[in-house]
């Protein structure tokens, strides 16, 4: 009996025939697409954020992060160094002008000190000896002056009366040769002692003002000496606050070493990092502004420090009006620097198509809703909330600005 072989509806011919047309159509659909403007792409609107474009007030600025700190900072370091002894007060202590901290001990300032107060009595001693052996003397040449005149005036008298005694025949010339002799001699010696006593008053002076002028020179340094052993107690040197104290009993500090600081708490500050992108672009005088319990308040750039670490720089920004009631020492604030005045211009929301596009371009949403497309465009400056538009949009635009991560090489948008 013949049994019947059922024909096969699908023979490998034909699978080949039908996946060829498959792959056909394909093709043409592709460039038919291709044709009618690039690839497309359905996607929800729900997924999309869409901004409009409008006009507005335009400002530059970028976000800072910055800290309170104090108006002021003065940091303690050890003029001298020595010993930690006695710990006046405890870290944290409000201060005033003058009032110790620590004291420290330094056993070769102290006996330097003695030597020099030694040094200093014994140059006072000499100076008192040199000022009354010059006394003295003095008053020794002044004796032999006197003297001298004394017996000047007696050769005198003796000569003119010889003279006189000579005319009248009652004594011979001899004895008139023999007083003007001495008379002459008398002049002779008055005018050495005077140039002797000259010279010594000279000399006198000289010494003494040698001595006054070592004793004032080592009076000084015992000066500096006491001041040097003051110096081993440690005291505010403003009002303020003392904040990281180290300095425990019995530890050893060395000459200029760090032992804590004084923070001025009559006012405060604010210190801010910026990305050194922007080191050209800040200067004093540029504002910040912040938000604090619900308030806006202003900040002034009054110091730039140009040292860049890790791709950061630092400035110091004072409140320009009034300080915000409970803000402390160490808050963080979030800030907006101002980096140019305000202008109008044309402004998209910033968002996150940013990152895919570099700005260059963006997705324009159609009229009715129902498509966006890409459409070149220029941005300009930016801030913390939008994008200057240069070109490429119009006021009243729609734009995609959310994240393009998906479809970044798509040309089309359908939009459900």
């Amino acid at each position: 009996m013949d049994v019947p072989i059922e024909k096969k509806t699908f023979t490998t011919k034909k699978v080949i025939m039908i996946a060829g047309g498959i792959l056909l159509l394909a093709a043409l659909s592709y460039l038919a697409f291709s044709a009618s403007g690039g690839a497309k792409l359905k996607i929800e609107k729900e997924r999309l954020t869409i901004s409009e474009i409008r006009e507005g007030n335009f400002q530059e600025n970028i976000p800072v992060n910055g800290v309170v700190l104090p108006i002021n900072t003065i940091y303690l370091d050890a003029i001298e160094g020595g010993r930690v002894e006695e710990r006046f007060v405890e870290d944290g202590a409000m201060m005033k002008k003058g009032e110790p901290i620590i004291r420290l001990s330094n056993t070769d300032l102290e006996l330097s000190l003695v030597n020099q107060e030694t040094a200093v009595y014994n140059l006072l001693t000499q100076m008192q000896r040199t000022q009354n052996a010059s006394r003295e003397n003095t008053i020794t040449k002044l004796n032999q002056l006197t003297e001298v005149k004394n017996s000047l005036k007696e050769a005198k008298r003796i000569y003119e009366l010889n003279q006189k005694l000579y005319e009248k025949g009652a004594i011979g010339k001899q004895d008139l040769l023999e007083s003007e002799n001495n008379h002459s001699y008398q002049k002779e010696r008055l005018k050495l002692t005077r140039q002797v006593l000259d010279q010594d008053s000279l000399s006198t002076k000289q010494e003494t003002r040698q001595v006054r002028e070592s004793y004032e020179r080592t009076r000084k340094a015992l000066e500096l000496m006491k001041r040097k052993v003051e110096d081993l107690v440690v005291r505010a040197p403003v009002d303020g606050q003392l904040t990281a104290l180290d300095a425990e009993i019995g530890q050893s500090k060395q000459k200029g070493e760090r032992l804590g600081q004084i923070d001025v708490i009559s006012g405060y500050k604010v210190r801010a990092e910026i990305d050194e992108h922007y080191i050209t672009r800040v200067f004093n005088g540029q504002i910040g502004t912040f938000s604090f319990n619900g308030e806006q308040y202003e900040l002034e750039i009054k110091k730039v420090y140009t040292q860049v670490s890790n791709g950061r720089f630092q400035v110091d920004m004072h409140f320009k009006e009034e300080v915000p009631d409970n803000i402390r020492r160490g808050q963080s604030l979030q800030i907006k620097l101002a980096l140019s005045q305000e202008k109008e211009a044309l402004l998209v929301s910033k968002g996150a198509f940013f990152q895919q596009t570099g700005g260059n371009w963006i997705f324009k949403v159609t009229e009715n809703g129902d498509m966006a497309y890409k459409t070149p465009i220029q941005i300009g400056s930016q801030n913390t909330e939008y994008y200057e538009v240069l070109e490429g949009l119009s006021p009243g635009d729609r734009v995609i600005t959310s994240s393009y991560s998906n479809y970044e090489d798509i040309e089309e948008l359908i939009l459900n």
